[in-house]
């Protein structure tokens, strides 16, 4: 028997069914410990951003190794999440869970009271390998724990606004750090996350029964290497366009050799007994659409944090924390509209509308902050555009987590949360890539021919911010078509009568 099959197939009023499931009763305090750990592991992708210069200058370091300190946290993220979850589905959520926050707090500490920019680099990297196994373990504990509709769709809600601000969030935290103590709060701070949310899991997780009794299967070892390779392929290509140009060796040929390692990795989950990624979790169009619709998240959401962080910084002249607090508005609207697009519209209207609709309403922000210009102040430029796409983020966002797990086998949960977030983080690696192409290549554009100055200089960086956002927005809108398309229609369901108990609840075709 599983977490979630009885709580699943028994009508909502009948509470000893419910508390089979051994986490219902502390269900809403275990949300609040996966809550912690996934903010942790998502403002860890940007609190360190407004710390590099700090941190630059105290260690000594080059502008060439600064890229690395958040391009080798991805790299271990990135291409490490497909085995966290495969190891979170064999060897227990709890188990992988825990490891995961004590592995990360350690390593944050080490970070934290670095001497060298080598010792540095090690520490992210190892922040990467613990958060590809935390991060999977949180979404599949929570996939377990939530079994009724009405009640998941509040906790995917707030599980989604977290993924989707907490970046904000960690530009606030990073700034503040940075500016009232030093650099290394922002590897620091991981501690006391890390820390309380052991504690509280330690006590509240319980292993299940279907995680305590019978064989495990065999790790898909081949599996395994050839989706690490080939994500961390693509992954270091895509990091390697920023400073290289694409028709180099060292962007074209790790991308080639990424989509060959994925192409066998393909092959072998259909020939292998036990793969790593169960192809039937992938062909399942509620969650292929999702995932395509995180990955494209991901890659919009890239041209707001970054090009509208040098724009405040660099242009309205915004101190560290002031930029933090700036994002505030958009992370208001994107937990406003999660919360209520899972809790009150998911259940009515089925994930098709909302995941297309936000990408839409996103956007159409992205177009409106495209106006900006030099001259353009936050409060007439770039505060309402950036509320209208936390609305819009939010409300594809949200619905597009839950459904990608919604559904799916118990013994599978692990490795599909882990394609969520391997769908985001090649999404963002992709997005670093190829928007700072572009908007590299219209400052260029823009320049050419003309008198150097001061004052072309600053034109030129706002022309290449708004070309970004403009492509974010067409990519938003190219998003929403596609996932539309892919998407059924309808409402959530739950199991229908008379069903096995083990089975899972399933999107309503």
């Amino acid at each position: 028997m599983s977490d979630s099959s009885t709580a699943v197939a028994t009508p909502p009023g009948d509470a000893a069914a419910q508390h089979t499931n051994p986490h219902h009763a502390r269900r809403w305090l275990i949300l609040v410990m996966i809550g912690l750990a996934q903010l942790m592991v998502v403002l860890d992708a940007t609190v360190v951003n407004i710390a590099l210069p700090s941190a630059q200058q105290d260690l000594g370091f080059s502008n060439d190794a600064r890229q690395w300190v958040v391009t080798a946290y991805a790299l271990a993220f990135g291409s490490l999440l497909l085995l966290g979850g495969r190891l979170a589905d064999l060897f227990g959520r709890k188990r992988a869970f825990l490891v995961g926050l004590a592995g990360f707090a350690i390593v944050s500490a080490i970070g934290g009271a670095a001497s060298s920019i080598e010792m540095l680099l090690v520490a992210r990297a190892a922040q990467g390998v613990f958060g590809a196994l935390l991060a999977p373990a949180a979404l599949s504990l929570l996939t377990t724990t939530f079994t009724d509709p009405k009640e998941r769709g509040k906790a995917f809600g707030v599980f989604g606004a977290i993924g989707g601000g907490g970046a904000a969030i960690g530009l606030l935290l990073g700034g503040v750090l940075t500016e009232y103590l030093d650099w290394r709060w922002s590897m620091y701070v991981n501690i006391i996350f890390a820390v309380i949310a052991f504690a509280g899991s330690f006590v509240l997780l319980k292993n299940s029964e279907a995680e305590a009794e019978g064989p495990r299967p065999k790790l898909d070892i081949p599996g395994t290497i050839t989706a690490s390779a080939g994500l961390f392929a693509l992954v270091y290509g895509f990091a390697n366009a920023e400073r290289d140009s694409w028709s180099s060796i060292s962007v074209w040929g790790f991308l080639a050799a990424g989509v060959v390692l994925l192409a066998a990795f393909v092959v072998i989950q259909q020939r292998v007994s036990h793969p790593l990624l169960p192809l039937r979790v992938l062909l399942d169009r509620d969650r292929g659409g999702s995932y395509l619709a995180m990955f494209l998240l991901a890659i919009g959401m890239f041209s707001i944090f970054l090009f509208l962080t040098f724009y405040i910084q660099l242009n309205l002249g915004f101190t560290p924390v002031q930029s933090g607090v700036a994002f505030l508005p958009m992370v208001a609207t994107l937990m406003a509209s999660a919360t209520s697009a899972t809790a009150v519209l998911l259940p009515k209207f089925g994930a098709k509308p909302l995941v297309s609709l936000g990408m839409l309403i996103a956007g159409a922000g992205l177009f409106w902050l495209s106006a900006i210009d030099v001259t353009s102040t936050y409060t007439g430029g770039v505060l309402f555009p950036l509320m209208v796409m936390g609305v819009g983020i939010g409300l594809a966002m949200a619905p597009a987590m839950s459904v990608a797990t919604f559904g799916v086998d118990t013994h599978d949960a692990g490795v599909a949360s882990a394609a969520v977030n391997t769908a985001q983080q090649v999404g963002g690696s992709i997005g670093t890539a190829l928007l700072s192409t572009l908007a590299g290549n219209a400052a260029t554009s823009f320049t050419a021919g003309k008198v150097p100055s001061a004052q072309l200089a600053a034109e030129a960086a706002v022309h290449s911010y708004t070309t970004a956002f403009v492509w974010g927005g067409w990519i938003f809108v190219i998003g929403a078509v596609i996932c539309g398309l892919l998407l059924r229609s309808g409402a959530p369901a739950k199991a229908p009568e008379g069903a096995s108990e083990a089975t899972p609840v399933a999107v309503h075709m």
